[in-house]
């Protein structure tokens, strides 16, 4: 069985012969871990199932200054902190007020934004193929516009909000179209919806002016025989039934910290697949290497049993946790 036909095999809801995985790095954990393993390729060091590209032109970020970063929607990013993401930068937002008369996106269909595509797709046949969209709906709406002002305009300001969605919208659309095109098994949309106790805007609000739009997406990428993964950070269990009932296959990061990863799937996972599991806010950084392997080996035997399950961390290892640990939670999903 190749690491591909794990994935698919978890998301109808099987029991594969192992547990599939995936484990990604922040920048700042992926050179401790080059360096305790004595190597860079840590996607095959690590067994990961999941092979991953970006829809994004070579030219689609630009280091304008020292340390900030212009993405290709003109939102400049402040990663004197973060060298991941960063932060927006609040001074230059791209709509600091709510008119969208001078908006300007890049374009969806130009040939450099899917031009690794095609090699991508043919190098690993044996991998769940992911394009990672990143940010989609309310994260592409709140760096343009900033957070706190956007959730201001949702109240004060809904038909703004809902003709921006709408322009975001049908960009998003134009690029599932293109993605289409390839061998690719998901699209990974990250939108994050949640706080550490429910959602930023609540599931009145959500509903209103995201859940139409994001089952517009979900349908365009099932109609091209593509899965759909959605990743939100936070505690958006309130809205479960809402994103099964709109198609989505896999959830992620699936935060221990927030919810109950077992009484969750046991609720939804004959419906719901999911994919993260291991808290990357205590176990992995503040946990000694032996607490790392038994909670990797429940994951494993408990949210894996029956399938529905990809184990990955909760997020992006962090800089913070030890590569010692890293490694740990490694060599138990390698000995399944």
């Amino acid at each position: 069985m190749t690491r591909r036909d794990r994935v698919l095999k978890a998301l109808s809801h099987q029991q594969p012969d192992i547990c599939p995985w995936h484990i990604s790095f922040t920048i700042p954990a992926r050179e401790k871990l080059s360096r305790h393993l004595g190597t860079t390729e840590l996607d095959a060091a690590a067994g990961n199932h999941f092979a991953k590209i970006e829809a994004v032109p070579g030219d689609g970020w630009l280091e304008i200054e020292p340390d900030f970063w212009r993405d290709e929607f003109g939102v400049i990013w402040d990663r004197t902190l973060d060298k991941d993401i960063g932060n927006v930068d609040y001074h230059r937002l791209v709509l600091p007020e709510p008119d969208l008369e001078r908006l300007e996106f890049p374009d969806p269909g130009s040939a450099a934004r899917f031009e690794g595509h095609a090699d991508f797709c043919r190098r690993n046949k044996d991998l769940f193929r992911v394009n990672d969209f990143g940010f989609t709906l309310f994260e592409r709406a709140w760096t343009l516009r900033g957070m706190e002002n956007l959730l201001i305009d949702m109240v004060e300001r809904p038909q703004f909000v809902h003709e921006l969605l709408d322009r975001i919208l049908e960009w998003n659309l134009k690029i599932i179209e293109g993605v289409s095109r390839f061998e690719i098994d998901a699209i990974l949309f990250g939108d994050d919806w949640g706080q550490q106790r429910g959602l930023i805007m609540g599931p009145e609000m959500w509903r209103e002016f995201f859940k139409p739009r994001a089952a517009e997406e979900y349908r365009a990428c099932h109609g091209r025989g593509m899965r759909v993964m959605i990743h939100s950070c936070g505690d958006v269990s309130s809205i479960f039934e809402d994103l099964i009932e709109i198609g989505v296959d896999m959830f992620n990061p699936f935060q221990p910290e927030v919810m109950d990863v077992l009484a969750i799937k046991k609720r939804y996972g004959g419906r719901l697949a999911f994919f993260g599991g291991m808290s990357t806010q205590i176990t992995l950084p503040k946990a000694p290497a032996d607490e790392v392997k038994r909670q990797t080996a429940w994951l494993i035997e408990n949210i894996g049993a029956g399938g529905g399950y990809v184990f990955s961390p909760a997020h992006d290892v962090p800089k913070d946790v030890p590569a010692e640990n890293i490694a740990a939670m490694i060599e138990v999903l390698q000995s399944q």
